[in-house]
């Protein structure tokens, strides 16, 4: 269409009023938990105000079209392209007023989260790092003014709710929608530990008020590229510098109590279980883990996507053994799992997804003690060594042996460091690094090492 008209909010349709807060405004939340709140019957009660991880221009985009963006759904039928309307404010993460005021407001109910496994600042223990220099700073400057600017999460998650608690504003609940087993319980204690380490009385108002909802989410949504908005102008004839793409699959499973109520999420497809850690589980491990593998072993062999990837013979015959691996330790029934590994199959060959192997190989630090060593530890326990588990292992060495222009990972050079020199000695201390256990294990080390020897003929 030669003139393509603005997306923007028709006369006399205002977004809805603020309902729900967002820290990490980006592809999948927009793709996910903006999406199921667009569609849920009550939708004109729960807008939603979007606060970027880092960024201000994504949240610049979207305010110049009211929040609006077209959501694009890939399928091997063809495309679907849907405007979501659900985001009624969009700020960027320095807007650290807004965020204070959104907070404080008695009408945000809930606060979701899509910051990643990193963005929580975890030590090894899995609680917050109390020596991260980025909280202790932003701890610092709380300390001095309640009202100064922070630039990390936990620094920003005690400083909305600490506003939260002097405006007297109620309950709220936060729900974390990243790849960690039981997330809720996670950010409980990484918050918890950061508002006792700011002031004890902040963290006892949050243990009576704030409720922690353990979430999980599935939905591929690849980074967007220059020519979606093309592709969007063409076949809706509007204007949209920020859309997004994804898959039709979704799917979303929360555990936990809304002291001041919620969506109606379940109308829309939501499940509500009491307990999420076997939906956790099944995801992490079969699809997270089979994408792990994907993004160092796909890469080593010379692809660029999943779907390039699992295309590839010996990839998706790597896929298949690791995913016989880890369903051994799935609670659900064979026939379930096998549809459920035939889906994420035709998932994953989506052509029209274009998901990039490097997006997928970022943080593995954060990524593979959830993803794949708790199934190596149940295949240890049984008397097994598990090939696969290992193999994924040794193609994240072979990457980090490769130097940090090839390395997205908080910890990047003191990983590349550690896994340069003789193969046996790198392949030790990158296990050590992981899990102490990993790397004492003498078995495992000589299969990584025997695998990253074969990866790297490769």
């Amino acid at each position: 269409m030669s003139n393509p008209q603005p997306l923007a909010r028709c006369a006399g349709s205002p977004a809805a009023p603020v309902g729900i807060a967002h820290l990490g405004l980006g592809n999948f939340f927009r793709a996910h938990q903006a999406w199921y709140t667009g569609l849920a019957p009550d939708a004109a009660e729960w807008g939603i105000a979007a606060f970027t991880g880092r960024s201000a221009a994504l949240a610049d985009r979207m305010t110049a079209q009211d929040g609006l963006y077209t959501l694009v759904t890939k399928a091997a039928t063809g495309n679907r392209f849907d405007v979501v309307s659900s985001v009624s404010l969009a700020r960027p993460a320095a807007d650290n007023d807004a965020w204070s005021t959104v907070l404080a407001a008695p009408s945000t109910r809930a606060l979701t989260l899509t910051v990643t496994e990193a963005g929580y600042r975890r030590g090894a223990d899995g609680d917050l790092d109390r020596g991260d220099p980025g909280v202790l700073s932003d701890l610092e400057r709380l300390r001095a003014d309640p009202t100064a600017a922070v630039t990390t999460v936990p620094g920003r998650l005690v400083a909305g709710l600490a506003a939260r608690r002097r405006a007297d504003a109620g309950p709220i609940t936060v729900i974390p929608c990243d790849n960690l087993a039981d997330n809720g319980s996670v950010v409980r204690q990484v918050v918890g530990s950061a508002a006792e380490l700011l002031e004890p009385a902040l963290a006892r108002w949050i243990g009576e008020s704030v409720s922690f909802v353990t979430s999980m989410v599935d939905r591929i949504t690849p980074r967007g590229t220059a020519a979606d908005s093309a592709e969007v102008a063409a076949a809706t004839g509007r204007t949209d510098t920020c859309p997004v793409i994804t898959e039709p699959f979704s799917e979303w499973v929360l555990c936990g109590d809304f002291p001041a109520g919620r969506p109606r999420w379940d109308a829309v497809g939501t499940e509500f279980v009491d307990d999420v850690g076997p939906f956790e589980r099944r995801k992490l491990w079969l699809l997270n883990g089979a994408h792990s593998l994907l993004a160092y072993e796909g890469s080593i062999r010379g692809h660029v996507t999943v779907s390039e990837a699992m295309a590839d013979d010996a990839c998706r015959d790597w896929v298949q053994q690791w995913w016989a691996e880890a369903l051994t330790h799935l609670p659900f029934p064979s026939a379930e799992l096998t549809r459920y590994t035939d889906a994420l199959t035709e998932r994953f060959a989506n052509r029209s997804i274009r998901h990039l192997l490097a997006q997928i190989a970022a943080d593995g630090s954060q990524k593979l003690p959830i993803r794949v060593l708790p199934v190596l530890a149940l295949e240890r326990a049984a008397g097994r060594i598990p090939i696969a588990a290992t193999r994924i292992l040794a193609a994240w060495v072979v990457q980090l042996r490769g130097g940090t222009g090839g390395v997205t990972d908080p910890h990047a050079a003191r990983l590349v460091e550690l896994a340069a020199g003789p193969l046996h000695d790198a392949v030790t201390r990158i296990l050590d690094r992981l899990d102490p256990a990993v790397g004492a294990d003498a078995t495992v080390v000589a299969t990584v090492v025997a695998h990253a020897e074969e990866l790297a003929r490769q």
